[in-house]
């Protein structure tokens, strides 16, 4: 096979056979341990949990991990050889990478915002899934209003002392760290906001308590957590005191686009799943076309039910108008606001997500069983991150220059 795609320079060429040389070599067999599966498969076990570090250490030691990083960071020093890597995980359909948070949040994060200690302390081993990170942004009182953080943070001689509570903290049995939004004035609602990097970890037990929360698929996916005067030293800290509002905007961009690192962890039933080739772009079977081949319905394949191939078709279509808007994000200019491919990549992403998850029950049929669990769950992703209506407000008001809603 030709490695070259067509639209590859030679270096991403070069890097391109590279990954799936490599790849060919060393993607690891299927995990047989104990997974629970619900929406999907769950962290439960710290076997299941070590397997996928180690996994991610491995693809960052191969160099298929924060290729376009600077070297001094823990990066290859590539230009736009991420998406390649990228590409060849999911040809060659690799394992997640456990550390998402801290690949598609912190470490984007710190590139923008962070000082230089804090650039060589995270980010080299954020990628590589030595650490690993959890999202401290929602509280009680702080969910869709992301500023309304009442978790405060004090400052004592060089550190700064946090109290308060966390909510809805996924993948938090396994966290090293946190990205912490705190408020550091009362007096001032988006300038009152400092933005920290808080151990999680080496603090349970002492200063910071955990409590699991319990999905409606009956998980423990999540979990909420109480500072009581958790002690941070301002090096942790990242940009000025008050500009907490600004980085969180950083974040979110890279959260609603999950930025470098979405394919090789995108899930569910994508139908217009594609890999390149020595021909350019080539289509591959989806889990959900070969499950409406297999499911049966009046006494045929689903497949040749009119009505679900014409879903299928229209999700196909939507798809595939997703792909295609996509790619003006690698028009710089070409978008006036920073945040309306991620916004509008959030809302459109999850919401295809969730009718492709209800079409792939309605296609199984009655015997349901992780399918059910998938749809149920499917309906969280368009609330995580900020809801599609929270959303929808604000492509309209900052976005389109519509006025506020009332």
């Amino acid at each position: 096979m030709n490695d070259k795609v067509m639209s590859d320079t030679p270096e991403q060429a070069e890097f391109r056979a590279h990954c799936r040389e490599w790849l060919a070599k060393n993607r690891p067999a299927p995990f047989t341990g104990p997974v629970q599966t619900q929406d999907h498969p769950r962290i439960n076990t710290i076997e299941y949990h070590r397997w996928l570090q180690d996994w991610q250490k491995a693809a960052y030691g191969a160099g298929l991990v924060g290729c376009d990083y600077p070297t001094e960071y823990g990066g290859g020093g590539h230009t736009d050889c991420q998406r390649i890597a990228n590409q060849e995980m999911v040809r060659a359909k690799t394992p997640m990478l456990i550390g998402k948070q801290g690949l598609s949040l912190v470490s984007p994060t710190l590139m923008d915002n962070g000082s230089e200690f804090l650039k060589k302390r995270f980010i080299p081993k954020a990628l590589s899934g030595e650490e690993l990170w959890c999202q401290g942004f929602s509280e009680p009182n702080a969910g869709s209003d992301v500023a309304n953080q009442e978790t405060f943070a004090e400052k004592k001689g060089d550190s700064w002392v946090i109290n308060g509570q966390k909510v809805w903290t996924s993948l938090w049995e396994y966290t090293d760290w946190m990205i912490c939004l705190c408020r550091t004035d009362r007096s001032h609602k988006h300038k009152g906001l400092t933005y920290f990097c808080v151990p999680i970890k080496s603090e349970i037990g002492k200063s910071v308590e955990v409590r699991p929360l319990i999905n409606v698929n009956g998980g423990g996916d999540f979990a909420e957590e109480f500072f009581k005067d958790l002690t941070v030293h301002d090096k942790y800290r990242i940009d000025d005191v008050g500009q907490g509002w600004a980085v969180t905007l950083t974040t979110l961009k890279h959260e609603r686009g999950q930025g470098q690192f979405m394919e090789p962890m995108a899930g569910g039933f994508s139908l217009a799943s594609k890999v390149e080739s020595e021909e350019g772009v080539a289509p591959v079977e989806d889990p959900l076309i070969t499950l409406a081949k297999k499911s049966v319905r009046n006494g045929k394949p689903a497949a040749e039910d009119p009505v679900i191939r014409d879903r299928m078709m229209q999700l196909i279509i939507r798809e595939k108008g997703f792909d295609e808007s996509n790619r003006r994000t690698a028009v710089k200019g070409l978008v006036d606001h920073p945040m309306r491919i991620p916004m509008q990549f959030k809302v459109v992403s999850t919401e295809i997500s969730l009718d492709q998850a209800g079409l792939a029950v309605e296609v199984e049929g009655a015997p349901g069983g992780p399918l059910c669990g998938a749809y149920v769950g499917s309906f969280g992703m368009t609330i995580a991150g900020g809801t599609s209506e929270i959303l929808r407000n604000q492509l309209g008001e900052r976005v389109l220059g519509l006025p506020k809603t009332k």
